[in-house]
């Protein structure tokens, strides 16, 4: 019991556990040398880095059997680090035009500019460690530049919206008859998980790797693990201490809850929440009041982020928060305040001289 309890109470042990069963079982799909690879760069990756790495190379060994070496190498397992050394950068840029539209496992399936760039990093960086190792002569995954990547439209809700949506988790307004009949158990709850995400800017698996024990209400302070394992404390306002405090009090007047569970957001099966269902709330939620908008979690930490640069005006406190390790990765997202900024000098520049009174 006693390994049970431990195994979940750290959420990100458990999903780093259960990326290494996936990692150990695609890695039985992919060409021999590839173990030797994922081994190599064990100690400066994630494990779901890793994860989408076997992804990435999946499609890729996938590809060199169809076009590279059809007839030669049916089975990606059966291709060498010999037949490597042969992949020239057109075959690369071939791989790339691919990716725009191809077939994998019955599905027909294409990347956009960005998932291009990610598969072409995966694939440069095995190349480079067997180049390194002397293992193959030449890497002509140097000579293929990185697909241009154009600026994504930044989408968040603006003030109006955020204050709709939060009456919307609590009154369940426009909800479907069906969502009504859970509407009733799930408010609190989900009205605490929306004011977290609105009120921090935290990033999901963030939110769904929360404990109990992760919030103090004495400071209004939680413990929150980043990207990359790192541990940071963050604040919250009193608008979120009422809504936290408000579900954890629901949580402590039911009897269902186990004892020993130490998640703060719970399913309906009264176990720790998953990023697939806090995800399915917020677009439940999201769709009423803003039909033509996709919004995600990511889009409500977007939505922080843009509320807290406009009232402090400093990129590096934002910066800070949301916990970006380049100050850049965040300037990027907040170019709708050179919007607002535009607006209010509209009117600064005048083409008439004024007569003196």
């Amino acid at each position: 019991m006693g390994n049970t309890t431990k195994k979940y109470s750290d959420y990100y042990q458990e999903r780093n556990l259960n990326n290494l069963d996936k990692i150990r079982q695609l890695l039985e799909e992919l060409p021999y040398f590839c173990e030797d690879f994922f081994r190599g760069v064990e100690n400066r990756t994630s494990t779901l880095t890793r994860l989408n790495y076997c992804y990435d190379l999946r499609i890729f060994f996938d590809f060199l059997c169809k076009k590279k070496f059809r007839g030669m190498a049916d089975d990606p397992r059966a291709i060498t680090l010999e037949q490597l050394e042969q992949v020239s950068d057109t075959d690369i840029e071939i791989f790339l035009s691919y990716l725009s539209h191809y077939s994998y496992g019955g599905k027909e399936l294409s990347c956009d500019e960005r998932a291009k760039a990610r598969k072409l990093s995966t694939v440069r960086s095995m190349f480079k460690y067997f180049f390194n190792k002397g293992l193959i002569s030449v890497n002509n995954t140097a000579k293929v530049p990185t697909p241009k990547l154009h600026e994504k439209e930044i989408i968040r809700l603006e003030g109006g919206e955020v204050s709709e949506l939060l009456d919307t988790a609590e009154l369940g307004r426009g909800l479907s008859r069906h969502m009504e009949g859970y509407h009733e158990r799930t408010k609190i709850r989900d009205c605490a998980i929306l004011t977290l995400f609105l009120g921090t800017g935290i990033r999901i698996s963030e939110l769904v790797g929360l404990n109990n024990e992760s919030i103090n209400f004495a400071d209004n302070s939680f413990i929150v693990t980043r990207k990359g394992g790192n541990k940071a404390i963050l604040y919250f306002s009193e608008e979120v201490a009422a809504a936290l405090e408000a579900y954890i009090e629901q949580k402590k007047g039911d009897g269902k809850v186990p004892q020993n569970e130490p998640a703060l957001f719970l399913s309906l099966q009264y176990r720790r929440i998953t990023v697939r269902a806090v995800e399915k709330l917020v677009k439940k939620y999201a769709s009423i009041v803003s039909p033509l908008k996709h919004i995600t979690p990511h889009k409500l930490r977007s939505t922080f982020g843009t509320s807290l640069y406009r009232e402090t005006g400093d990129i590096y406190i934002v910066a800070d928060v949301l916990g970006h390790r380049d100050v850049n990765t965040t300037r990027k997202h907040y170019a709708a305040i050179t919007e607002d900024n535009r607006k209010a000098v509209a009117d600064r520049v005048k083409l008439h001289r004024q007569e003196d009174e």
